[in-house]
């Protein structure tokens, strides 16, 4: 809700003023310089994310900023650690860091669910967002967020170094961070005018490096990117809901029957718009954050998926559509177990007008990541989760009735494998269904009915774990804030 808010505030303000002046002549020894050029058609390849369109300002990019603000940052966490949680793990010296560099071992850590798939993943996140913020591309920001991630491995703590955390923060943390950096950019976009203090209080909450950078160099490294006239669709919601099938041996009394949430969710480059360009990776993403609170416990769960290379196409005047390579990172907790994977998958998103007023919106993709699974609550010896290569495939689809209604569905399916498993070899299969219908009631303002349905098959090789068959299944009300009152589709009449 607040990003909704936020577009909708004031924007007018003076011009932002660097706080930090660096002289020229330093300046132009670290500094490249992209002018305007003309447009392409389709996404060349890893080139494309530097391309200037025509009206755009000229991008500068700082190779030499983020190698500073990140080791700084790093500091300052480790300090942090060693303050809150002692040397014995955040003890680090040159010579544990460089003994880590030469022997390793590398190997697969069994800290908190938690602080692996979602802590990591956000620090990774700030390596990304400190490159980001000095002009790099999505491609750059990805190597800075994995020298990062290498260096905390080795350096940060005094554990052996571990690949499920290269991976998460290395690059789980540039799928998360780059939907943050371009939804905080259409904060300070949205409106007349250079924005003001509320749209960059704004876009410093949704990602602070980006905010820091501005706040330190002005507008020399992060001027306002521009969507380039992007359809987007954004809803906020909140909603109840009762647990009707729940399947969890030994652990169902402990989850709460009546959960409450609320959720964020955004769509990014949607196909449809004339002109439209997919040029950079995440022209097209979906992004999805909500919370559930069930029995005095929360649950969090964050779902992003983006186009990182792409080709348009369509069939006549009513089908548009983008296909390529998607990356994804996907955590969810219902309330019963955790998963989450880092993925990398072929697939297509599209629209499809089947009359004036409607229309079926859409993505199809599969491939693989690498993943973590496990029970919320184990029973006796079991590890509360383990690792492996995940196969998975998502269908989402919705239906979209001119301003009156949405129907939306989503399926998702996860096969955890016991390849690259630290721990508990096996095989686990994790399935996800979504559905709801919401009616606009007036204006921004909709209600409706949802159904959630989330399961997982568990069952372990070689160990004295025990297989694993939990479900559970919920029905619900919900209120949703929409972005568009025509749910988001992309009608160039109307356009």
């Amino acid at each position: 809700m607040g990003i909704l808010a936020l577009l909708c505030l004031p924007a007018r303000a003076p011009a932002l003023e660097p706080l930090v002046r660096i002289s020229t002549g330093v300046l132009k020894a670290v500094e490249t310089t992209t002018k305007a050029s003309s447009t392409t058609p389709d996404n060349v390849g890893p080139t494309s994310p530097n391309r200037v369109l025509p009206g755009e300002p000229s991008r500068r990019k700082n190779y030499l900023l983020p190698a500073l603000e990140i080791p700084l940052f790093q500091s300052a966490l480790n300090g942090y650690d060693r303050l809150v949680y002692g040397e014995t793990e955040f003890g680090s010296t040159w010579n544990t860091g460089w003994q880590h560099v030469r022997h390793g071992p590398w190997g697969v850590n069994q800290d908190d669910f938690a602080v692996n798939q979602l802590g990591h993943p956000y620090q990774g996140s700030l390596y990304y967002g400190f490159a980001r913020a000095s002009g790099l591309n999505f491609w750059e920001g990805w190597i800075y967020s994995n020298v990062g991630s290498f260096v905390w491995e080795t350096y940060g703590e005094t554990t052996d170094p571990s690949i499920n955390d290269q991976v998460a923060s290395g690059t789980g943390g540039p799928l998360i961070a780059e939907p943050l950096f371009r939804m905080a950019n259409l904060v300070l976009e949205g409106g007349e005018g250079p924005p003001g203090f509320w749209r960059g209080l704004g876009a410093a909450f949704i990602s602070p490096p980006t905010a820091l950078n501005r706040l330190l160099f002005g507008e020399r490294y992060t001027p306002i990117l521009k969507s380039r006239n992007a359809a987007t669709f954004a809803q906020v919601q909140a909603g109840v809901g009762v647990n009707t099938a729940l399947r969890d041996p030994g652990n169902a009394g402990a989850v709460g029957r009546y959960p409450v949430g609320g959720s964020f969710s955004m769509a990014y480059g949607l196909p449809g718009r004339p002109g439209y360009l997919y040029l950079r990776p995440f022209d097209y993403f979906n992004f999805e954050v909500n919370s559930l609170r069930g029995n005095s416990a929360d649950y969090t769960n964050i779902m992003t998926r983006g186009l990182l290379f792409g080709e348009r196409y369509e069939w006549g005047d009513a089908y548009q559509g983008v296909w390529g390579l998607y990356g994804s990172f996907d955590y969810f907790s219902p309330l019963i177990f955790r998963f989450s994977t880092t993925a990398a998958s072929l697939g297509t998103t599209f629209q499809w007008r089947l009359s004036r007023k409607t229309a079926l919106q859409g993505t199809a993709k599969g491939g693989i990541g690498y993943g973590a699974a496990g029970t919320i609550l184990s029973q006796g010896d079991e590890k509360d989760f383990h690792y492996g290569a995940s196969p998975q495939g998502l269908l989402a689809l919705r239906l979209l009735f001119g301003k009156l209604a949405m129907l939306d569905a989503t399926a998702r399916g996860y096969d955890l494998t016991g390849v690259g498993a630290g721990r508990a070899p096996g095989d686990e299969s994790i399935s996800r269904l979504n559905a709801s219908v919401f009616v606009r009631v007036f204006g921004h303002h909709a209600l409706g009915v949802h159904y959630l349905r989330t399961s997982r098959e568990a069952r372990y090789s070689g160990s004295s774990l025990p297989a694993r068959h939990q479900a559970v299944e919920t029905v619900g009300i919900a209120y949703s804030l929409l972005g568009d009152v025509h749910f988001g589709s992309v009608d160039p009449d109307r356009d």
